[in-house]
């Protein structure tokens, strides 16, 4: 009787590996799973942090970590968390994966730092980065594209995979669906301030609720992280909060306060509304607006960064860095509550995408790690102009 050789799984360590996106670029079934093990975020030092960041700083991007623990992996991943890090030290990152003979892969999710409101930073590591790595990947192609121009690099596109599981996933765009057919039920659009984050603006709401106003059975609804608003908090912006109790008391929004929510409250919010409008100053890509989709959500985006490339359904408004223009807002929340279709993919259409995602990133593995002996080399298929979906 003849044995058929299993492939030696590629060991990846993945930075970090305690994010939805990482996780999600797993077969979401056991069949195939262990052909690529990602290592588990080591804990940082200093001890465990907060379930937000579980994983910061990420120690594998060390370089005494790569040099004590180069037997453990394949080939390293990053992802996020080398802002953790200044150019030196990550150049020093890169020169202990070349001795310890460790490809890099790196996926471009963000060309602008969304936490950062100077750019010179994030830039610095992308050039560190973005040349230094044996393979790019990025979301979209308008990034791809834009890697090119500046680095003259070429990227494989692979398109962000689900963030919302997918039974909660169906019973989201399920209820979405029934309730489509009925005349009576009011809209409402939310725009979600977070906990202010350095993107992040409030100047879109006002002329927001301008529009709203005049659009018959229609609500704002204004949520954002409670420390911002409660003035015995470090971390509490007055004038940000006397502006958003006043639109509320005059009944111009609705104003939502609350502490961070679990996943199971976020997935929910997201259900609860009809148009999310993304409020960002600047930035490349966003794992929320991939959420909002997830529950059928449709989006409203500004123009800076891919965020448009990332779905055919998402609508633009005009940013101009300080203020959102408002009759390219007005059209695009229009078209988005004018919608025939629920927007995103269903969540047989998001497996697909997640099994293509998975066996995109084995072959490009398998490509890196073929002259170390390591799985079985093919060439990967998605590549620049490409996406493992045709998404």
């Amino acid at each position: 009787m003849s044995s058929q050789k299993i492939p030696t799984p590629i060991r990846v360590a993945s930075v970090p590996y305690s994010q939805v996106y990482i996780r999600h670029l797993e077969l979401p079934d056991a069949e195939g799973a262990g052909l690529v093990r990602r290592l588990q975020d080591p804990e940082p030092a200093g001890g465990p942090r907060s379930q937000q960041s579980a994983w910061w700083p990420p120690r594998m991007l060390e370089p005494d970590w790569i040099r004590k623990n180069s037997g453990s992996f394949d080939l390293m991943h990053v992802h996020f968390g080398f802002d953790a890090l200044d150019p030196q030290t990550l150049r020093q990152t890169v020169a202990e994966l070349r001795a310890a003979g460790k490809p890099l892969v790196y996926t471009v999710h963000d060309l602008i730092n969304p936490h950062q409101p100077d750019p010179n930073a994030h830039e610095a590591l992308l050039e560190v980065l973005i040349p230094a790595a044996d393979a790019l990947i990025t979301l979209t192609q308008g990034a791809a594209d834009e890697i090119s121009q500046r680095w003259g690099r070429s990227c494989y596109v692979l398109p962000h995979p689900h963030v919302i599981d997918f039974s909660t996933m169906d019973r989201l765009r399920e209820q979405r669906a029934q309730s489509r057919g009925d005349s009576q039920r009011g809209r409402r659009i939310g725009v979600h301030l977070k906990e202010m984050r350095r993107n992040l603006s409030e100047q879109v709401i006002e002329p927001l609720a301008q529009i709203v106003e005049d659009l018959p059975g229609c609500k704002l609804q204004v949520n954002i992280h409670r420390q911002v608003v409660d003035p015995q908090n470090k971390e509490y912006l007055p004038a940000l909060a006397e502006f958003l109790a006043a639109g509320h008391d005059a009944g111009s929004w609705d104003l939502v306060a609350h502490e961070y929510f679990s996943e199971t409250e976020l997935f929910d919010y997201f259900g609860s509304l009809d148009v999310n409008v993304l409020p960002y100053r600047y930035g490349t890509h966003s794992g929320w607006l991939e959420a909002a989709l997830d529950a059928g959500t449709a989006v409203i985006a500004p123009d800076c960064g891919y965020y448009s490339d990332q779905d055919a359904s998402v609508a633009s408004y005009r940013w101009d860095g300080e203020q959102a223009d408002a009759d390219s807002l007005r059209h695009a929340l229009q078209r988005q509550l004018s919608l025939p279709y629920v927007p995103g993919m269903d969540a047989q259409g998001r497996r697909e995408q997640r099994e293509a995602l998975a066996e995109a990133h084995l072959r490009l593995y398998r490509s890196l790690m073929g002259s170390r002996g390591v799985g079985q080399p093919t060439e990967p298929e998605a590549r620049q102009g490409q996406t493992a979906s045709g998404r």
